[in-house]
């Protein structure tokens, strides 16, 4: 069931949506080498304890997972394309490093994503992050009162052609509300002018995910949880949530 917020509950999710912002900017700041994914872990914990937020990453068990999310982000490093575990692991000079963070909020989430590289970026990763950016803004661009899901994702699959770029197929944005995951579906490839209608109040995660080798599989590591490139290309990956508005799309997660 699609939720359609009222103008009220979209000012309440801003205010989740900024928690958001200001976690992920805390752990880019946090990010350097030889720091671990579960110090990058504990500084995004430490902005949703000063703000009073929870984490619906913390605990959640889709269907496919074997066990509860341990964390509070998802930390995917290099082949590692999102839904990695937060781990021991020290980051190295030239790793590609991607971050998906929510808040919970006085009972509305917020969620998106960023990806940056660590030191020396390594051949073609500023590349990559420059088109899954590209893809986020193309995809929120068609985020208008009047259209529909499919605009959206031709938008962010029209960047990810031309750029080369694969992206895993079962996975891509999402309506977002009460909950960190509800419907409607936004896949990153379709066609335009089809799909769920966009209408004011409807409030949608949209999440490009890009893999340079230019392949659509993947791979599913041994924690249930981390999806890995098959040829192991680097990935990267962005998210906003965003408002649909008759004033134009309208993003929740900025600072």
């Amino acid at each position: 069931m699609v939720e359609i917020k009222t103008d009220a509950a979209l000012e309440a999710m801003r205010e989740a949506g900024r928690v958001v912002a200001h976690a992920l900017a805390a752990v880019r700041d946090a990010a350097g080498v030889g720091v671990s994914l579960r110090e990058l872990d504990e500084a995004a914990r430490s902005v949703l304890d000063e703000a009073g937020a929870g984490s619906p990453f913390l605990g959640y068990r889709p269907s496919f997972a074997p066990v509860a999310f341990p964390a509070v982000i998802c930390t995917s490093v290099n082949d590692a394309v999102s839904h990695g575990i937060p781990t021991g692991y020290r980051l190295r000079d030239g790793d590609l490093v991607s971050i998906d963070c929510g808040a919970q909020l006085d009972g509305w989430a917020g969620d998106a994503a960023i990806t940056f590289t660590v030191g020396t970026p390594r051949p073609g990763d500023l590349e990559l992050i420059d088109a899954t950016q590209q893809a986020l803004d193309a995809g929120i661009a068609a985020a208008q009162a009047g259209s529909r899901i499919g605009d959206i994702s031709h938008a962010v699959d029209t960047v990810a052609r031309k750029a080369g770029c694969g992206m895993p197929a079962d996975f891509g944005g999402h309506g977002i509300g009460r909950r960190m995951h509800e419907d409607p579906h936004v896949p990153n490839r379709g066609r335009p002018a089809r799909g769920f209608p966009l209408r004011h109040g409807l409030v949608l995660a949209i999440e490009p995910m890009f893999m340079a080798g230019g392949r659509n599989t993947y791979r599913t590591d041994a924690d249930g949880w981390t999806l890995r490139t098959t040829d192991g290309s680097r990935a990267a990956h962005f998210e906003h949530t965003v408002a649909i508005t008759d004033q134009g799309p309208r993003i929740l997660t900025l600072p």
